[in-house]
């Protein structure tokens, strides 16, 4: 079993970015095999709303970062997808990620996994960061492992959130558990 991690701030080594490794380090310590990716310095290009992608069974867009990131959705088990909180919502970056999925859409090629949302907010908006991620998730038909908040602004600060690291630990557990019932 493999688990993917992404991060969709902007900033390399931000608050979303801890957070989502905290679950991915717990499972790497529990000897599960794991990656993390952050969107931060990578071309996402948003989606042209050109439907080309029903005939062609993939986004057509090819000139930017998409295409390496989502063969690795495709390749894991368990997809941990974390944004920032911009206005109430995911952050554009992850906006347009999760948007060019819908080349993926028709033929359910993301369907089965299981997935975790991750949002952090510097002081409210996070409940419908959370709404929006799990909303992709639920549309291309992964199971919820649960999600997690947190809060923060400057970098680390999310690390203070004792509540969110407790969310965040319970939530590797419950993937490990996951892995050890299915190979166990």
């Amino acid at each position: 079993m493999k688990v993917l991690g992404i991060s969709g701030s902007m900033r390399k080594e931000g608050n979303t970015a801890s957070l989502v490794k905290v679950i991915l380090n717990r499972c790497e310590e529990a000897g599960i095999k794991t990656e993390f990716v952050s969107l931060a310095g990578k071309k996402i290009l948003p989606c042209l709303g050109c439907d080309k992608c029903r005939e062609k069974k993939w986004c057509i867009i090819e000139n930017d970062d998409w295409d390496g990131v989502i063969k690795k959705v495709l390749d894991c088990d368990v997809l941990v997808i974390g944004s920032p909180t911009y206005y109430f919502d995911v952050n554009g970056h992850t906006k347009n990620f999760i948007d060019r999925t819908y080349s993926l859409y028709h033929d359910r090629k993301l369907a089965g996994r299981k997935g975790v949302a991750v949002a952090v907010h510097a002081n409210k908006g996070v409940t419908r960061t959370i709404q929006t991620i799990e909303g992709f998730l639920s549309t291309h038909e992964f199971s919820s492992l649960g999600s997690v908040k947190g809060t923060g602004f400057h970098e680390g600060d999310v690390l203070g959130d004792a509540e969110a690291i407790q969310k965040a630990e319970k939530t590797a557990d419950k993937i490990i558990r996951l892995v050890k019932t299915r190979h166990g």
